[in-house]
């Protein structure tokens, strides 16, 4: 944190033409600078956990070059029997991280060995290079990939496609949303419909936001300045929105939302996040819609947004893994 705070301090903020710092910056002459999620790190057997995690590019190159990193718990089955499957979608506003993020690798591993799951975690093309929907499409053509006729040996041999999951993180939980309501659409039509069950959906800390000011949106605003540029973030990502209280972002306003395809969801939200508000009104508005899923809030007191990931030995993020993992074995 400290050398990225002194090349923070090394950008003159007369060069920019954007700052969506700590992000990225656009300079003035087009240049853009990413600051977080540029490290990669390969997939392996994992030392401690016994994980194996593997990359399978899911569309060639010219379709987009989508890839996801999937996860085996040390064992596979164990017994014999076929393991829930979790498809994981990263966090990082649409435009920084990778599925290949050391943050992201190391939650993962963590995560398979303690809910005993199969995780097909999507590398999505960010923006603004490639700006939205096209990470939506490149998400669900990992879904896809999942659920028509997938004969990965992982997949094939030790994932039970009657127990799938979807989950993700800030914009990833924004992804896991979409995917969950277009499955649900997509399911009524039948020649179209994918080989796989949603039991459950997991947001955890999503990103969504809204025209106007909920909760203490006001007050945590004021006291962290990057939360006024959320909407600025959005636009850029998504050039062709509508604004905040576009669907995508703001569920709230989906006369859709109602279709969403999971039979249970958890949303994650934590006291200090500036966006814990909208997770609060997501469940809410899921509710209202008249959807049948069962929804339940989890919050992290004490903490802020995606502390899990960012600082993994906080007392609460155990506790928070316990939960996560709980939810995926419900069923």
């Amino acid at each position: 944190m400290e050398e990225l705070m002194k090349i923070f301090a090394s950008v003159k903020v007369e060069d920019l033409s954007l700052d969506f710092r700590p992000f990225l910056v656009v300079y003035k002459d087009g240049r853009l600078e990413r600051f977080i999620g540029n490290q990669r790190v390969p997939p392996s057997t994992d030392a401690v956990t016994g994980v194996e995690s593997q990359d399978v590019v899911v569309c060639p190159e010219e379709e987009g070059g989508v890839w996801v990193r999937i996860y085996k718990p040390k064992g596979g089955g164990g017994d014999g029997g076929k393991l829930p499957l979790l498809v994981y979608f990263h966090g990082g506003g649409f435009c920084v991280e990778t599925a290949a993020s050391p943050y992201y690798h190391s939650h993962l591993n963590a995560l398979c060995c303690k809910a005993n799951v199969i995780i097909v975690s999507v590398d999505y093309r960010l923006a603004p290079e490639h700006p939205l929907p096209a990470a939506y499409d490149d998400s669900w053509a990992a879904m896809r990939w999942v659920g028509i006729e997938n004969d990965h040996p992982w997949i094939k041999d030790y994932a039970d496609l009657s127990r799938v999951f979807v989950a993700g993180d800030s914009a990833g939980a924004n992804i896991a949303h979409n995917m969950a309501k277009r499955l649900g659409i997509q399911n009524q039509i039948e020649n179209e419909k994918l080989k796989l069950k949603l039991k459950g959906m997991i947001l955890i800390h999503p990103f969504f936001w809204g025209k106007d000011r909920i909760g203490s949106e006001v007050e945590k605003i004021a006291k962290s300045p990057g939360g006024s540029s959320v909407e600025k973030l959005w636009e850029f990502v998504c050039p062709g929105t509508s604004g905040s209280d576009d669907p995508l972002i703001n569920p709230a306003m989906d006369p859709e939302l109602a279709e969403l395809a999971a039979e249970k969801v958890m949303v994650c939200v934590a006291e200090q996040d500036t966006l814990r508000d909208r997770g609060v009104h997501y469940k809410e508005a899921v509710v209202k819609s008249g959807c049948k899923a069962n929804i339940e809030l989890v919050e992290t007191f004490g903490e802020t947004h995606v502390f899990h990931l960012l600082n993994p030995g906080s007392p609460n993020a155990g506790p928070f893994m316990d939960q996560v993992a709980a939810f995926l074995n419900s069923c």
